[in-house]
């Protein structure tokens, strides 16, 4: 083992145990349901700052790393994308979320739907979570196995580990002191790249760079298909982020929590702009790595000595930590508290977080697994955890906010059929992270199915108990526009869009518009029982 690699795995244990002794102080706050999912709901702003920094700044930070090694400066829209969605979350969410005091989207959906749909929802949601720790943990792991020789698999593995012996014990205090000490971690991060850059290759060396490789200084140098689904990923997450739920809706107050959104935006800035920087460095410096993540480190080992290359590694350590402990804890909380509670409808608040914690187990279990099965590609993982999860749950929670004519059996065949269709379409496609069956994302396939089944089941299974509205609403005669000018758009240029990329976009914006329109103009009936409930109330 290198000189590097001893650093970086001394600094990441000692970091990891100072952690895990906080944690254990920490679950001495964590003895009951409410203190251990949502820490009691007494977050100031500054630690949702911290905690949604953590979970999104840091994800976002190693994404870009890759793709700007890969692409260049267009990963930058990346950044844009994840950035639009938390203001949105900030802007439209979050008052009203805090106020109907939600923990989870599957909880959500079951205090809506029932205990079968708080099940399905809560185990789909549940096992999506690993996929993306697995995937955000690769980057700690790819750096491990240069500097150690220890094989990725072993490295996400150890990953794992650590997260379940720090998670079990505090919850989401735990959670918010991670998010706060990595966020000075991340300072000392950027501030050793930026030195980094300066030494190798710096000014001029980007500037050879631009001359030998202009296209990595191209805007849409990803590809305009690729820049589509980031942008339209993240703003269909924005009702779906549930990990950045439970962490904003810990805090003390709405406005509290929208205060901390509002400062990570910030405080995004640095992840997105020297991200770009140092991906940008490595290609400069090691132009012939397969992979950027891979890269980064030996482009350090080639500028700094081993010391500060361990406390770069840090903060990758960090990143993996601020996005992987949210996930598996949130997951944990789906499966112990919301599928454990559909099972169990009389368990206590103790009897809930026990189930948790042993949900930490299983998902633990099932990161070292996924770890094991695909570590060199963590695009795939990325890709099978959004078709799970929002091919699944996207149609349900929309309807849970907006849509009270919804039967329970319709959602729960939206649940079933959004995700099978998903699923099936990710096999059609070989399993293979880009390349798609007819060029088509499953997650498209899979949301535009959830909706449709919605709609059909919800008009077919509850005839007679709604009525056409005569709505002349602006809202109204926009959505008719758009589904009327996406229809026309998507017969006429369908093969346009396909050689784009995008025809599975557009067709589930079209889908979309759908399901719009028969939230708006599909109502309940107004019955004389009806009436007379309301007036008892």
């Amino acid at each position: 083992m290198s000189s590097y690699g001893i650093w970086m795995i001394s600094l990441a244990l000692l970091y990891t145990l100072a952690l895990i002794i906080v944690g254990n102080i920490a679950k001495r706050k964590a003895n009951r349901g409410e203190q251990y999912f949502v820490g009691g709901r007494t977050f100031r702003w500054w630690t949702v700052a911290f905690c949604i920094t953590g979970l999104f700044s840091g994800s976002t930070y190693i994404s870009i790393v890759e793709l700007s090694y890969l692409t260049g400066i267009s990963a930058i829209w990346y950044g844009v994308a994840e950035t639009l969605q938390v203001l949105l979350i900030a802007l439209l969410l979050i008052k009203s979320f805090r106020e109907k005091l939600v923990v989870t989207i599957s909880g959500l959906i079951g205090d809506q739907f029932g205990r079968r749909a708080k099940a399905l929802s809560g185990a789909i949601t549940a096992f999506a979570f690993p996929m993306w720790s697995v995937a955000t943990a690769i980057a700690f792991a790819s750096a491990f196995h240069v500097f150690t020789g220890v094989s990725l698999s072993l490295s996400v593995a150890f990953t794992a580990i650590l997260l379940f012996v720090y998670l079990q014990s505090g919850g989401m205090w735990a959670v918010a002191f991670t998010q706060t000490m990595n966020t000075i971690i991340f300072a000392i991060m950027f501030i050793i790249g930026t030195v980094a850059f300066f030494i190798n290759p710096g000014i001029s060396g980007l500037q050879q760079l631009a001359a030998d490789q202009p296209s990595m200084f191209d805007w849409g140098g990803a590809g305009l298909q690729v820049i589509l689904v980031w942008f339209a990923t993240f703003l269909v997450n924005v009702i779906l982020a549930q990990a950045a739920f439970q962490m904003a809706l810990s805090c003390k107050t709405p406005e509290e929590g929208r205060k901390g959104l509002i400062v990570a935006e910030v405080m995004s800035v640095p992840f997105i702009l020297l991200g770009i920087l140092f991906g940008l460095s490595a290609a400069a410096v090691v132009p012939d790595a397969s992979l950027g993540l891979v890269a980064l480190p030996q482009y350090l080992m080639e500028v700094l000595p081993a010391p500060f290359v361990g406390l770069f590694f840090l903060g990758i350590w960090a990143c993996a930590l601020g996005w992987g402990a949210p996930c598996q804890f949130s997951g944990a909380t789906s499966l112990g508290k919301d599928v454990g509670s559909a099972i169990f409808p009389g368990a206590s608040p103790e009897q809930l977080v026990k189930y948790t914690k042993w949900s930490l187990l299983l998902l633990t279990g099932l990161m070292i697994i996924f770890g094991f099965l695909r570590t060199e590609q963590s695009a795939w993982w990325n890709v099978l955890a959004w078709t799970m999860r929002n091919s699944a749950t996207f149609a349900p929670v929309v309807a849970a906010l907006f849509w009270p004519l919804v039967t329970k059996r319709a959602v729960l065949g939206s649940l079933f059929g959004g995700f099978a269709a998903g699923l099936t379409w990710y096999h059609l496609s070989n399993w293979h992270p880009a390349d798609f069956f007819l060029n088509i994302h499953p997650v498209w396939v899979g949301m535009s199915v959830n909706i449709l089944v919605m709609v059909l089941f919800t008009v077919a299974f509850n005839y007679g108990n709604w009525k056409i509205t005569n709505d002349r609403s602006v809202k109204g005669a926009v959505v008719l526009a758009a589904t009327a000018v996406l229809v026309v758009v998507n017969a006429m240029f369908y093969e346009s869009l396909h050689a784009a990329g995008v025809v599975g976009l557009t067709l589930f914006l079209n889908v979309l518009a759908v399901f719009i329109g028969s939230i708006i103009y599909i109502k309940p009936k107004v019955t004389e029982a009806s009436v007379q409930k309301k007036v008892i109330s």
